[in-house]
């Protein structure tokens, strides 16, 4: 049966490398990736898959389903596909969606004799305001019983953790008066966001090592001989798991408010993207993808990397057993974010990750549908996994 898989893969290699690269010529930002949906969409609807776009009211997010008709498991591949503003798809996610476009195609040719249903969902906006979020907060992965994304790499790792994030703005408002002439008169809300950042930088001695806290100050002021109003600061705050992060974003907003009362300042505090949550891998399902990855790729897979890095993976693995492994793309130490690695995913080396990435999480797929006992251990694992986080 994996050997008709490949057969499969093999049969629509050259258009899937034909989508990769017209995703790579004709980069999109996240909620803006109407023609890469389009693409991907079309190529699923030509081999059977019904298609819902506009998932959780994102206009460029998808459902793509194919329900054999035999009963059997429900095996999700999630595809990204937003690039980056100035490099493009410098993080690969054309790659992503066409490796989980590929492997759904494959493994919907032969449902039809081992049962089961593949899903192929669409998530817009990764790298800003991702759509796994709503996805996993709303019904979508009620009936999936894995979830399984490939992500293109320097080198391939195993599926590991991630840091859970918020992204928070701390707006202060005061009062303008002439900087030289009335100071007095004045509330100065630029003098409350360099006290918080003063604040956050003593609190880095008091929160574990892997905390991580930066930001910018993306308001400050128009003119040196006026007293600021109105200054906005913006952080991302994150930390290795959701309960301890919530801890540090507390600390983070009390010295926020004790920097507004420290120049007579008011203060609003808001989200201005989504949350994220930590990944949780599924060991368990994790080691059945390295097996599979070994066989399909001639690279090695090295042990899962340390990321300090926030993913909307995290929220998807808290609510279903998932992976999120990385592929090589044969250049160990590519950086992600650079046109250098935007440029890789169109090399020889990239149609090769292609083929082989989207060929090991087929097989990885139907080893879940094949056998009942490795499902059930997937699933225990991910039930233990609930109770203690």
């Amino acid at each position: 049966m994996k050997g008709q898989l490949e057969k499969e893969i093999k049969n629509i290699q050259e258009k899937l490398w034909k989508i990769n690269n017209q995703l790579y010529e004709n980069p999109e930002l996240g909620d803006q990736e109407f023609e890469s949906m389009k693409r991907l969409t079309g190529f699923l609807k030509e081999h059977g898959f019904q298609v819902e776009t506009g998932t959780v009211h994102r206009p460029t997010a998808f459902k793509a389903v194919y329900k054999s008709d035999k009963s059997g498991p429900t095996i999700a591949y999630l595809a990204e596909y937003d690039a980056l503003p100035g490099v493009g798809h410098g993080c690969g996610h054309n790659l992503i969606g066409t490796m989980s476009v590929g492997a759904g195609i494959a493994l919907s040719k032969v449902v039809q004799e081992v049962g089961g249903t593949v899903v192929v969902l669409g998530t817009p906006a990764e790298e800003t305001n991702g759509a796994k979020v709503p996805m996993s907060a709303e019904d979508i992965f009620d009936d999936i019983d894995v979830a399984m994304i490939l992500h293109p790499s320097d080198q391939s790792y195993e599926s590991g953790d991630s840091l859970a994030m918020d992204a928070i703005q701390f707006a202060y408002k005061g009062k303008t008066a002439h900087a030289a002439a009335s100071p007095e008169q004045g509330i100065n809300a630029l003098d409350s966001v360099i006290q918080l950042f003063n604040g956050i930088n003593a609190l880095r001695q008091h929160v574990t090592s892997d905390v991580r806290i930066h930001g910018v100050i993306s308001e400050g002021g128009h003119a040196a001989n006026v007293v600021p109003d109105y200054a906005v600061a913006q952080f991302y705050v994150r930390a290795k798991d959701r309960q301890y992060l919530n801890e540090v974003v507390g600390k983070v907003e009390s010295i926020a408010k004790g920097a507004a009362a420290m120049t007579g300042a008011t203060l609003e505090i808001s989200n201005y993207e989504l949350s994220y949550d930590n990944m949780i891998t599924n060991q368990t399902l994790s080691n059945a993808f390295t097996k599979n990855l070994k066989e399909t790729s001639r690279h090695p897979i090295i042990p899962a990397k340390k990321d300090n890095g926030s993913i909307d993976m995290g929220n998807v693995s808290h609510v279903v057993p998932a992976i999120h492994p990385y592929i090589g793309l044969n250049q160990p130490g590519l950086i992600h974010h650079t046109k250098e690695f935007a440029d890789k995913t169109v090399s020889q080396d990239g149609l090769e990750t292609l083929t082989s990435g989207a060929l090991a999480l087929a097989h990885t797929g139907l080893d879940i549908i094949s056998d009942q006992s490795l499902l059930k251990m997937i699933k225990e694992e991910f039930e233990q996994n609930n109770k203690t986080k």
